[in-house]
């Protein structure tokens, strides 16, 4: 037998695929949170249940290309970013931007259950917009690189210029988004155990 003469290409193991596929639900739960979407919004944008979308992110359900193609088109990522393949041991995040409320957001950590980290930006193109407040289980640390970022939580009102930061109970209900002129970048830290809110920022308008 010809040891150089290539046949057909062997079907990846099985621990493989299965390594592939126990992935898939930590990123489509990261990149939902990172949207600040709760799974009764995706379920009305995608027409999928939401106890089918809880068992896909927990890995209760074995993710199927009829659930992944309209998930891959809400959260504007192609396929290949929800099925991706198992760990190399390389340590560098390979960062794609996903679509967020007319900016993006870049995942700067790899998909997992631990804390997730983020870099969002706002252009100024985009309006200032009216608050929809969300919640959904975890808390969250942000920290305004460049702009003035608003953040409503709950009953509090907040501005945050560059190089202030807050940290929250994303139980609360919260929104966050641009205001003032100028483009908005941020950094967001995401993790699934709550902790209470500690923030240093001023009401809208202190800063001019």
């Amino acid at each position: 037998m010809d040891p150089h003469r290539h046949g057909p290409t062997a079907p990846a193991p099985a621990d493989d695929t299965d390594a592939v596929l126990a992935g898939v639900g930590p990123r489509l739960r990261a990149l939902r949170t990172a949207r600040g979407a709760t799974l009764d919004q995706l379920s009305a944008e995608t027409g999928i249940s939401v106890s089918t979308l809880s068992r896909l992110e927990s890995g209760q359900r074995r993710p199927a290309l009829e659930l992944l193609l309209p998930l891959a088109r809400v959260h504007g990522v192609p396929l290949d970013e929800l099925v991706g393949a198992p760990e190399t041991g390389d340590p560098r995040v390979h960062l794609k931007a996903v679509a967020w409320r007319g900016g993006s957001i870049l995942p700067l950590s790899r998909g997992g259950s631990g804390l997730q980290a983020f870099k969002h930006v706002i252009p100024a193109s985009v309006p200032e917009g009216t608050p929809e407040l969300r919640t959904h289980d975890g808390w969250d640390w942000l920290y305004v690189l460049k702009g003035r970022l608003r953040v409503v939580l709950g009953e509090h009102d907040l501005v945050l210029p560059a190089g202030e930061a807050a940290e929250f109970d994303t139980r609360t209900p919260h929104w966050f988004g641009r205001v003032g002129p100028g483009d908005v970048e941020f950094l967001s830290l995401f993790g699934r155990q709550g902790e209470r809110m500690h923030v240093r920022a001023a009401p809208p308008g202190r800063f001019e």
